[in-house]
């Protein structure tokens, strides 16, 4: 079964320097029916005004991967990591027994527009941990490219839980495929773009979920950016 969840329905906050979306529950958004989809806890998609950020704040037992999509945004972290993260990349965070971080955009005339996904990791307290790497566009046109998952395979950074994330950048009419193993769910998020999910319209800032399906079959009806989550 495929449940959309339509981007106009998400929980949405003007904060001035930030324009954020809520596809679940958080911070001061509540929705008993959106608190989250198997161990994916929080998709926001956020926009950050130039020269602005989030403040050093804390997490803790979380798995948490910035996405970029339009502009860069700079990392500090209490285990001494600093780094810019950037359209193509995949940074993951394990906060773990407890981190403390900061990302500001450091531009002076572009906005930051990025997905910050939150999972839910296997085992809590855990070493808190910082990974990033690149992926380059080649590797994502009209294929999945795995970018976390648990182990790292395939050149991903690596996520503690058993969850794929896929991405794609999918070329206008052309079709993709996945195949989902029994007893596992799929969540699929537009970041940009359009596409028809086995026949369902889906347009930026959509979401999907795919429970006891064997097959989920794509196709762009305009160039688009897609994120598979592959989930126990």
């Amino acid at each position: 079964m495929i449940t959309v969840r339509p981007s106009e329905e998400r929980g949405h906050f003007d904060h001035g320097w930030l324009q954020t979306y809520h596809t679940f529950s958080f911070a001061n958004y509540h929705d008993p029916a959106h608190m989250h989809f198997r161990s994916l806890r929080v998709i926001n998609e956020d926009r950050v005004a130039p020269g602005q950020g989030f403040p050093r704040h804390p997490h803790r037992d979380m798995e948490i991967i910035t996405y970029i999509l339009e502009g860069q945004l700079e990392h500090r972290d209490s285990l001494g990591n600093g780094s810019t993260i950037r359209p193509g990349d995949g940074q993951r965070m394990s906060a773990g027994t407890g981190i403390l971080h900061s990302e500001y955009n450091p531009s002076r005339k572009e906005a930051a527009h990025l997905l910050q996904i939150w999972i839910m990791p296997e085992i809590n307290r855990i070493k808190p941990g910082y990974e990033q790497k690149s992926f380059p566009d080649e590797e994502k046109e009209n294929h999945w490219r795995l970018i976390a998952a648990r182990g790292g395979q395939e050149g991903a950074v690596t996520i503690h839980q058993d969850v794929k994330l896929y991405v794609t950048k999918l070329k206008a009419n052309n079709e993709l495929s996945y195949t989902l193993e029994p007893g596992r769910g799929a969540w699929l998020q537009i970041a940009r773009g359009a596409v028809e999910l086995n026949g369902k319209p889906l347009k930026q800032g959509d979401g999907a979920s795919a429970e006891n399906e064997t097959q989920l079959n794509m196709r762009a009806t305009e160039d688009a950016e897609v994120l598979l989550f592959d989930l126990a």
